[in-house]
């Protein structure tokens, strides 16, 4: 697993490891942060179809399901 800074993941751009629907890349749209700048929200949406998932910005880390950027 790598490093993700909360910071830094609006916009950021991620590729599922195994598509489904032909959905491969995706892109963080939304974050919603709490008093004390935890992650409450995190909102991916994919690319081709615009399709909006809610996520554990945690499981991005997992680099069984995620890779960082587009490939």
């Amino acid at each position: 697993m790598h490093r993700i800074n909360p910071k830094k993941l609006l916009h950021s751009k991620w590729t599922a490891v195994k598509p489904v629907n032909k959905e491969k890349h995706f892109m963080v749209t939304e974050l919603k942060f709490d008093e004390e700048d935890n992650v409450m929200h995190c909102l991916l949406e994919a690319v081709l179809t615009k399709r909006e998932e809610a996520i554990d910005w945690h499981d991005l880390k997992n680099t069984e399901q995620w890779r960082q950027g587009w490939q």
